[in-house]
């Protein structure tokens, strides 16, 4: 491997860190809509295959590191994955102690990291023997991972009778598309659909805007008062190790094992059921949430990383909830990538290994860093001067460039019309991982109810 590509790759993962430990501090930015569009981004701009999984690997552990802070400070979700972690912050914030949460969740998300690299390698590995038959079955896998993941949401009906018609709409769309020469029929268009799908929520509530009698019943705040209270500054390099003590290293790597090894399975009900599981005999409420929150933050980081590690080598199909979204541009990116020709077919095990390494070493060494010594600064720099609107307009941009650039000003149209329908079915409880299930399986499953499309 060239000395430049190892440059670049340490390149690319320190940005990716820099730039998520800021956006992982910001409230209430999802994984999936923050994640997949840059991810998409840099593929499309024909950066090196092995610099992407750095920089992506690092843009996780940074992201899921830094999402903490708002959470312990403000009692304010940083993602959809530390929402589960706020009850058991506002326990120790009660008690005058958000530094310490602050520090076990991150120090949770180091272990779970270190476990996870060289476990997500080593399973993936054993799973290579069967990716043959995997592949084979894909479509099908596919629709079995929508209704198990539809079984798993609190409204499981809702979401098992929302798969069909959402595949109607996505495969109509493709097919009017190619009726009327918008591309050409040996083109699917893909990407702009997915991030369609990341940002439906958003464009539903821009949509609810719109509409005067809307606007006139919605609250009226004042500014928001956010108290931040000086804590020590922490000397030298933290040592997770130091940080947290040996029962809830012992839960947060068993947690940890746990994550990577239902990589297939929904990070945030895996988060829930566990943390829930692993302290509920702890009666002292400081012991329980620290317990908690170190355990659950190690769970996520192993979830998120073996999530998109294993299915990208073992099979190169999106076959985890994580894969399918936060990483699902690795997998499927026309023209760059297709499920026949992307990162698990042109990396092999040693760039693997070398990327993943290089990108969570990188990560952990800046965020983790800046995590537990400045974390207070930066949380009221985030708060004060970079807007939640700004960010998801700036990534509201992104799709809607990328919608033009798939199939021009119809497909804007296109894609703002999936949004609505996804946001409307994503705040009826249909959760990301059926949607995007439901994407991968359009194809197959309207041949099924009409043979020749």
């Amino acid at each position: 491997m060239e000395l430049t590509l190892i440059l670049e790759m340490i390149t690319a993962s320190v940005i990716g860190a820099v730039l998520y430990t800021i956006i992982g501090i910001a409230p209430g930015t999802d994984e999936t809509a923050v994640l997949a569009p840059v991810t998409l981004v840099l593929v499309l701009s024909g950066f090196e295959p092995i610099v992407i999984l750095a920089f992506f690997i690092s843009a996780i552990v940074a992201k899921k590191l830094t999402d903490s802070i708002p959470v312990a400070i403000a009692g304010i979700p940083g993602g959809v994955m530390s929402a589960p972690m706020v009850e058991h912050a506002m326990v120790l914030k009660k008690h005058g102690m958000p530094e310490v949460s602050i520090r076990k969740m991150a120090s949770g998300s180091v272990i779970g990291t270190f476990i996870a690299v060289p476990m997500s390698l080593l399973l993936a590995n054993l799973i290579i023997p069967l990716a043959d038959v995997i592949t084979q079955y894909s479509n099908q896998i596919f629709l079995g991972g929508a209704i198990f993941l539809a079984l798993m949401s609190k409204n499981r009906w809702v979401s098992l009778l929302s798969i069909i018609p959402f595949a109607f709409l996505i495969q109509g769309l493709r097919i009017a598309y190619w009726e009327t020469g918008i591309v050409p029929e040996d083109v699917t268009v893909f990407t702009s659909f997915f991030l369609g799908i990341t940002i439906g929520p958003v464009i539903l509530k821009l949509a609810e805007l719109l509409s005067g009698k809307v606007r006139r019943q919605l609250p009226r705040y004042g500014l928001k008062e956010i108290v931040l209270k000086k804590t020590k500054t922490e000397k030298g390099f933290p040592n997770p190790f130091k940080i947290l003590d040996r029962k809830e290293i012992g839960t947060t790597s068993f947690s940890s094992i746990l994550g990577v090894l239902t990589f297939f399975m929904s990070p945030v009900g895996m988060t829930i059921f566990l943390g829930e599981t692993l302290t509920s005999r702890i009666k002292d409420p400081v012991k329980k949430a620290t317990r908690a929150i170190s355990s659950m933050d190690g769970l996520t980081n192993a979830a998120y990383i073996s999530g998109t590690l294993i299915p990208l080598i073992a099979i190169g199909l999106p076959l985890s909830p994580t894969a399918i979204g936060p990483g699902g541009a690795l997998f499927n990116a026309p023209p760059v990538f297709t499920p026949e020709n992307n990162i698990h077919h042109m990396l092999s095990t040693g760039d693997f290994i070398v990327a993943t390494v290089i990108g969570a070493f990188v990560a952990i060494t800046i965020t983790f860093y800046v995590t537990i010594k400045y974390a207070q600064q930066i949380c009221a720099f985030v708060f004060r001067y970079v807007p939640h609107e700004a960010m998801l307009g700036l990534f509201f941009g992104l799709v809607i460039m990328l919608a033009f650039m798939d199939a021009g000003i119809v497909n804007v149209a296109g894609v703002l019309v999936v949004a609505l329908v996804a946001g409307f079915l994503h705040r009826r409880g249909v959760n990301y991982g059926v949607q995007f299930m439901t994407l991968y399986a359009a194809p197959w499953l309207i041949s099924v109810f009409i043979p020749g499309l």
